[in-house]
């Protein structure tokens, strides 16, 4: 009975704690620069739309002629590689674990990608687009997490894949 009763109040703090950080104002670039080590030319997340600790997020990367990767894919129709894709996605939940936490728990801890599973690509991205990529909690257990990310050009699903991320301790 204790432990019923622990378990609910957990879910109930933790439901609480959900709804009440629930992020309405945009995360910007340089929050981002806080909790990923990507600079240019691998950053792939311009902005945090939406978020909700150990649950999902959103974010944007916005498109433009200027990603290095178009000069070489394809330099007469530029696509974004969906590999790239993939990476934004990454990128995303990475956040999504950094914003989760506290500064001290996060403090020396990377996410690096440890699998993908179900990539599925269906739309092309081309410069001017608006990348908006979405991302949810699947499971936690220890330091791995596994994701489930969808990326939209407007309502259309570019691709979607289930990511898998372990968390290391870093040298600082």
């Amino acid at each position: 009975m204790v432990f019923f009763l622990t378990s609910l109040l957990d879910h109930a703090k933790h439901t609480y704690l959900s709804e009440k950080l629930r992020m309405s104002e945009p995360v910007d670039i340089k929050q981002i620069f806080s909790i990923l080590p990507h600079r240019y030319p691998m950053i792939l997340v311009d902005r945090v739309l939406d978020y909700t600790p150990f649950d999902c997020l959103t974010a944007i990367k916005n498109v433009t002629i200027n990603e290095n990767f178009f000069s070489g894919h394809f330099p007469e129709n530029p696509i974004m590689p969906g590999v790239l894709m993939l990476e934004a996605l990454a990128q995303a939940s990475g956040l999504l674990a950094g914003l989760s936490q506290t500064p001290e728990e996060n403090y020396g801890i990377l996410h690096f990608f440890a699998g993908i599973d179900n990539a599925k690509f269906k739309h092309v991205v081309t410069p001017g687009d608006q990348l908006r990529l979405e991302v949810k909690i699947l499971a936690r257990k220890r330091e791995f997490w596994r994701v489930h990310g969808e990326a939209y050009v407007g309502d259309k699903l570019a691709c979607s894949a289930d990511l898998l991320s372990a968390a290391k301790e870093i040298q600082k």
